[in-house]
């Protein structure tokens, strides 16, 4: 996926990169999601990423941090609706 994820989208990529099922992301998690949404950071600013995203410093990404990262980098910011905020 190359173009901006409506917020079904990418509430679904998070849903299948959560391989835990437990509605967070590790690191290994987060880069899945990078990757299926075609964003093509370093490894070493994936983990600046991730960690910046972070913010409650649990060592997981929630949907909510996921979709605060990604319009930091102007990325999200055009979510098209889609019944979830």
């Amino acid at each position: 996926m190359t173009t901006k994820p409506t917020e079904d989208d990418l509430h679904a990529v998070f849903t299948r990169a959560d391989l835990g099922g437990d509605d967070k992301l590790d690191l290994m998690e987060f880069t899945l999601v990078l990757e299926h949404l075609g964003l093509a950071w370093t490894r070493a600013e994936t983990q600046h990423r991730f960690e910046q995203a972070d913010t409650n410093f649990d060592g997981f990404i929630s949907y909510s941090e996921l979709r605060a990262v990604l319009e930091s980098e102007g990325w999200a910011g055009g979510l098209a609706s889609g019944g979830r905020a």
